[in-house]
């Protein structure tokens, strides 16, 4: 199968996503980067707040997801689902940056694009697969939390400190978004073979 069946038969799937549709912050990157002959996104997610129940198991599909936000929070939101019955389970805060798979047809416009997106703060970025037909790219930024807030059922965290990590998640959103903004700029300047 010719790369460009590849990425035609691709984009016109169905998104299987959790959130079933590309998010607001990252679609016009997006968007440019499927226009490009030589590249389509297969996945993509423009930075996110999480509350996590994580199960001891530690299995992904028993994760139940309490809060899930790819815009700024407030504080109430959160207080709000923390104030109610918490789950055994251990509670996770958790931000994740801007990250996106692309499928290039190349390797040396694959090593363009992640040359660009490392200048730009996409530091935890790298080919992930390598095919006859194509190569897998995953762009990573930085801007992460990860930190237990409750554990058997019992909230391990004060507001003030409930507070400092709302702020500075939506700080750490802030600048994975400006982020999407450079590449998406960066994108025009790349010589594509």
């Amino acid at each position: 199968m010719t790369f460009k069946k590849e990425k035609n038969d691709f984009l016109n799937k169905k998104d299987k996503s959790r959130k079933g549709n590309i998010d607001i912050k990252i679609k016009k990157l997006v968007n440019k980067i499927n226009s490009l002959n030589e590249f389509y996104t297969t996945s993509s997610c423009s930075g996110r707040v999480l509350l996590l129940a994580i199960p001891k198991s530690n299995k992904k599909n028993e994760v139940k997801y309490l809060f899930c936000s790819h815009k700024k929070i407030r504080y109430d939101e959160i207080k709000k689902i923390i104030n109610k019955k918490l789950p055994k389970n251990d509670i996770w805060f958790k931000v994740q940056p801007v990250i996106i798979h692309i499928a290039c047809k190349n390797i040396n416009n694959a090593k363009k694009i992640l040359n660009v997106a490392r200048d730009i703060g996409f530091r935890r970025s790298g080919i992930i697969s390598i095919r006859k037909n194509k190569i897998i790219m995953e762009l990573i930024s930085t801007e992460k939390i990860e930190t237990i807030i409750s554990k058997n059922g019992k909230l391990l965290i004060d507001e003030d400190y409930l507070k400092v990590l709302v702020k500075e998640g939506n700080e750490k959103l802030e600048k994975t978004w400006e982020k999407i903004d450079k590449l998406y700029g960066a994108l025009g300047t790349i010589s594509i073979d």
